[in-house]
């Protein structure tokens, strides 16, 4: 079983989703094409691409923190454009995708969503016993701090107070949820 499913590279963790997608390139020559077909790969924190599902070495990644993801129609003007999203973080490189369906463009947007809020999530303490295994994957050495004294997300949306008191505890001893 473990063959079906290629490993690119042995680090990349636990794999939420992989598969090809057209990249478009920064900067497009004459001779080559403006969108690239890659190997793309999303595991926990980190998005990977290569040339192609048996490449060892990527041929580039970045951490999917902050980072948003949002299907857009504008990128194409042919039939793929529904099939478009991009990554995008304030101050940081915009990544643009087409999928090979809008089906599935729609589901790397969603994975990558899901992933966020799970993100931002564990900088809110937790102390229920249920969810702590959720976070038994993660790995520590990347500055990730789940313990009591974390800081909070700047870029959470609807915050409107700066400060320590944004997580209030409710009475029911759990964090108000959006």
């Amino acid at each position: 079983l473990e063959e079906i499913l290629p490993k690119p590279v042995q680090d990349t963790g636990n794999i939420l989703k992989q598969g090809y997608l057209e990249k478009r390139s920064r900067e497009h020559s004459f001779f080559g094409s403006e969108w690239q077909k890659r190997w793309c790969v999303l595991n926990r924190k980190t998005f990977y691409y290569y040339a192609n599902e048996k490449s060892k070495q990527p041929k580039g990644s970045f951490s999917i923190e902050h980072y948003s993801a949002r299907l857009v129609s504008h990128l194409r003007k042919d039939s793929r454009k529904r099939c478009c999203f991009e990554l995008t973080c304030h101050g940081k490189r915009t990544y643009e995708f087409t999928a090979a369906s809008p089906a599935e463009a729609e589901d790397w947007v969603d994975q990558i969503q899901f992933l966020l809020k799970d993100l931002s999530s564990l900088t809110i303490p937790c102390d229920e016993e249920g969810e702590e295994e959720l976070y038994n994957d993660v790995d520590s050495s990347d500055s990730m701090n789940t313990s009591h004294n974390t800081t909070l997300n700047q870029d959470e949306p609807n915050v409107e107070m700066e400060g320590e008191d944004i997580y209030e505890v409710l009475p029911g001893g759990h964090p108000k949820s959006e």
